[in-house]
């Protein structure tokens, strides 16, 4: 069969015939082509989407007799069908009828290259201009909008989504992930269904706890991790989002991203650009993995803050302590750790607080002042002393947020989002209310919060940024009457400055995203953050199907993931040391617990653990991830490997997710490594008496895939420390 062929079969949606005066546009990566008819005088069209193509390739499309469709449709003519941008003209007129005058293209800095079609509409000085971006070595396309008109009034926007792509119909799945506080991630496949289904958020400020603006499409039926034809579509914004698949009575589904415009209508003044979030997309034929792989390499090279720095293994307080911070208990738990070999300790919640001293959530937030009745050597002192134990110091803020019983609040009750002639809805801790950053004074306000906390105290080398409310009442007293429409789309923008702002002075410093756990786990927000807290919920066990869910479309380097104490504080579930050491060891390791409640032994073990965390670091954190046999098949076990990209080392977990009395689990055979080469087996962080059968073993690469190794469904300890947990964790070496 040939080239051309093969090509065909792999389609997507090719145009019909098309005219010899076509301006054909080739948008490509590595290993996908993005095709689009730009002839100036018309519609902006979409001809393919899919594995890469060649100029002969490109030569075939004329004759195809598939469908075609607008790039960027728009709302109007034809209206029955869903657009991507609607608008409201000064005159009251509410179709767009756009059409191509022309197509520039430039390199950025990084080297990224940016394609732009530039379209307006035949009769209205109103313009929308298609991007499109890709990175060198990245199998990823971002595209975005930028509108802008010259009418003599304000023109309303009521759509502006980032992007569309037409979708031919066969078995297409969709995989999203969905949930709720300390049960975020999850992971949901089903087919298309007929007429429409929605993926959106609403919460205003975080965005991703009970849905995720990324999803997987698998073109070939249910979604396979090896095999399959895979488009994977990721929102990059950090606020309300919608993302919808419009199944009409065409061949084609029809898949919109953008902007949640839900009582978000925005009015362009003549002059103003609107630019729309990203939509980062790409395409794989090695299934719902290879997506993966392929966002993670971009987010790390591309878009995470500092993703080619590896990350430190920390302790945090929040479990350990709570509120109950002091200057002793500090130092305890920095000299615990460092200790262990961990590197970095946090300081969380309840350091601050002067008038209103923070003793529980109910107060303080906004004064970001030491308490000195709990710290009295203040910041300096913890700073001074954390590197007399030879580790970073790191601190936890809310800066978006203040709490009515506080001396910000009582200084400037109008800087928070409230509606007119309304009380201020409160929230956590019957108290807490969020600040208008749209507000150039908030802005400025957040700014100097980091600012002060690092000018004074240089030494603090992260930052955990937190973020607990939602927006609660729509109102802004910042902005204009007939703009109070504007307040979702313009916190975010000013949330976006003042990030910004952030980062051009303090590039290297480590922050945190974390909201109510992991509400801010999103490609908008992570330019600015070089973490995320994956979830509020530490129990291990649960931790397994959260973070499998959100490798989807992260990388292991950007999920914090703690071992924490038993009986866990969120389930109460009792799970063994060793068990919740293996799941934390799979993303970026640290701990959330009291050191000082851990017998010697349980320090030993954690001692060995991270040390042999540090010597598999550069593989977890920046290596190509394999998900092997997952927790959603309910075959009571879970298993999924890095493999470091010159194939030289992996790093292979393996989890019992449930226990029954004479079990039988599929062996997980491996993926990702190099069949020729030999790799080495040694175990990590062992608790067994005796090895595993295969301990400084070698085998082929070709081997371990094609039969894998088998797991002992218990571990070979002393009677009196046996439980109905097993957990394994494999170092691959090639020799």
């Amino acid at each position: 069969m040939g080239k051309l062929t093969c090509i065909s079969l792999m389609t997507i949606s090719l145009a019909m015939s098309i005219p010899a005066f076509a301006e054909i546009v080739h948008v490509s990566t590595p290993k996908t082509s993005l095709v689009l008819d730009a002839t100036k005088g018309e519609p902006l069209k979409f001809l393919y989407y899919g594995a890469g193509l060649g100029a002969n390739d490109l030569n075939a499309f004329p004759g195809s007799g598939d469908a075609q469709f607008n790039a960027y449709p728009v709302y109007g003519l034809w209206p029955e069908k869903e657009a991507a941008m609607s608008a409201v003209h000064a005159d009251g007129n509410m179709t767009l009828d756009m059409a191509v005058t022309g197509i520039t293209s430039s390199v950025e800095q990084n080297g990224a290259k940016v394609t732009t079609v530039s379209m307006a509409d035949k009769v209205y000085p109103f313009y929308v201009d298609v991007n499109y971006r890709t990175y060198p070595e990245s199998d990823v396309i971002e595209t975005w909008t930028v509108t802008s008109h010259d009418e003599k009034k304000p023109v309303k926007l009521t759509r502006f989504m980032s992007g569309y792509l037409p979708i031919r119909r066969s078995d297409v799945h969709v995989s999203q992930l969905y949930g709720s506080w300390a049960n975020e991630g999850k992971v949901e496949e089903a087919p298309l269904p007929h007429n429409l289904k929605v993926i959106k958020n609403k919460d205003g400020v975080r965005n991703s706890h009970t849905s995720h603006a990324e999803v997987m499409m698998s073109l070939d039926g249910k979604g396979e991790e090896q095999h399959g034809r895979v488009i994977g579509a990721a929102l990059c914004y950090g606020g309300n989002f919608k993302l919808m698949f419009d199944t009409d009575d065409s061949n084609y589904h029809h898949f919109f991203a953008g902007i949640n415009e839900e009582n978000s209508a925005y009015n362009l003044k003549k002059g103003e650009k609107f630019v729309t979030p990203a939509l980062a997309l790409t395409y794989s034929e090695e299934g719902l993995g290879g997506a993966s792989r392929n966002f993670h390499k971009w987010g790390r090279n591309y878009r995470l803050a500092n993703g080619d720095e590896l990350r430190k293994v920390l302790l945090n307080s929040w479990e350990g302590v709570y509120f109950d911070i002091n200057e002793e208990g500090m130092g305890q738990m920095m000299k615990d750790i460092a200790d262990m070999g961990g590197e970095l300790f946090v300081m969380d919640d309840g350091w601050f607080g002067v008038k209103y001293p923070r003793k529980n959530d109910s107060s303080s937030l906004g004064d970001w002042m030491v308490d000195t009745t709990k710290l009295p050597h203040g910041i300096k002192g913890l700073c001074n002393t954390a590197d007399k134990n030879g580790i970073k110091f790191g601190i936890w803020i809310e800066p978006e947020m203040v709490n009515s019983i506080s001396e910000l609040y009582e200084k400037y009750p109008e800087y928070i989002v409230k509606a007119a002639n309304r009380d201020a809805v409160q929230g956590r801790g019957g108290t807490q209310l969020v600040l208008d950053m749209a507000n150039p004074k908030v802005q400025d306000l957040v700014f100097e919060v980091v600012d002060t906390l690092m000018t004074k105290y240089p030494e603090i080398d992260y930052i955990k940024w937190d973020a607990n409310a939602p927006i609660m009442n729509h109102g802004s007293q910042y902005q204009s009457a007939d703009n109070q429409s504007h307040l979702y789309i313009d916190y975010h923008k000013g949330l976006e400055k003042t990030l910004q702002r952030i980062r051009a002075k303090y590039p290297e410093l480590t922050i945190q995203a974390c909201a109510s756990g992991g509400g801010r786990a999103n490609w908008g927000i992570l330019p600015y953050f070089d973490e995320f807290w994956v979830s509020d919920n530490t129990d291990a066990l649960q931790r397994i199907y959260m973070q499998w869910g959100t490798s989807y479309f992260f990388p292991a380097i950007a999920m914090a993931s703690h071992i924490s104490a038993s009986p866990n504080h969120q389930t109460n579930r009792i799970v063994p040391l060793k068990f919740r050491t293996d799941v934390a060891m799979s993303g970026r390791l640290g701990m959330e617990i009291q050191p000082k409640n851990m017998t010697d032994e349980e320090k030993a073990q954690t001692r060995k653990a991270i040390a042999d965390y540090k010597s598999v670091r550069p593989v977890v954190q920046h290596g190509d991830l394999y998900r092997l046999l997952s927790p959603y098949d309910g075959k009571g076990a879970a298993s999924l490997m890095y493999v470091a990209p010159d194939k030289n080392e992996a790093v292979y977990y393996w989890w019992k997710t449930e226990q029954f009395v004479n079990q039988q689990l599929p062996r997980v055979t491996m993926a990702g490594l190099d069949p020729d080469k030999l790799y080495t087996v040694t175990e990590l962080n062992r608790v067994d008496n005796s090895p595993l059968p295969f301990e400084g073993k070698t085998f082929t690469g070709r081997y371990l895939m094609s039969n894998g190794l088998e797991m002992p469904l218990s571990h070979n300890v002393d009677w009196n420390k046996r439980n109905d947990y097993a957990s394994r964790v494999l170092r691959l070496q090639a020799k």
